[in-house]
This record gives structure tokens, sequence and C-alpha cells, in this order.
């Protein structure tokens, strides 16, 4: 590891909650690029614009953390992207999400727990 940080050490909880972080605001950026894309061309820019600094702070994140944890054991935690995008989906669009997508989430939440747990 970078740095001469000690990964299993060195606050893996606090790695973990950024991570979860960087994984909500790709899924943010996700959305509110959807959003701009359904709307008049004033907000397209706005919402485009306000997707891009959330993926920005989500790169920025993903990349301190890239440089003190185990590659495996960070990349991971990206699947938590398609659980916040899924629930966006169907919370803030309205978007019907059938039953064989939410339980495909739920496994992807499993695995990504138990990446966490490792």
């Amino acid at each position: 590891m970078g740095g001469g940080h000690d990964f299993m050490k060195d606050g893996k909880m606090l790695f973990a909650t950024i991570l979860v972080i960087s994984a909500f605001l790709g899924a943010v950026g996700q959305l509110l690029f959807k959003l701009g894309l359904s709307s008049s061309l004033g907000m397209l820019v706005a919402f485009i614009a306000a997707g891009f600094i959330a993926y920005v702070i989500s790169t920025v994140l993903y990349f301190y953390i890239l440089g003190r944890s185990h590659l495996s054991w960070a990349y991971g935690f990206g699947g938590l992207s398609y659980l916040f995008a899924t629930v966006f989906a169907s919370v803030v669009i309205g978007e019907t999400v059938s039953l064989t997508r939410w339980i495909g989430v739920i496994v992807i939440f499993i695995g990504v727990v138990l990446i966490g747990l490792s």
C-alpha cells in the first residue's frame, strides 16, 4: 500500500464510508444527467453541470481511497451505485422497477457487504 498505511489498521470503516459516499455521488450524477436530458434546454445545462460536479467529487474520493486500500476491496463498493441508481429511478423519477431487477440489486448489495467485511 502507498504512503505506509496499514489498510487493516488505519480506518477501514472510514474508508468504507468514503466509498459509499463516492458510489452515492456517482449515482447522483447519473440521476442529474437523466433529469437534464428530460428537461428544457436551460435546465439541461444546469443538471448536466451538477451531475458532472457530483462525478468529479465521486472520482476524487475514490482516488483518495484507492491510494490507501486494496483495489479488490475498494472496487467492490462501486456495486452500490446500482442500488442507489435503482432507488433514485424508482423514487425520484417514478420508473417502474421489476421484481427481478430488485432481486438483482439485492444480490449486488449482499456482495458489496461481503466484500466490505472481508
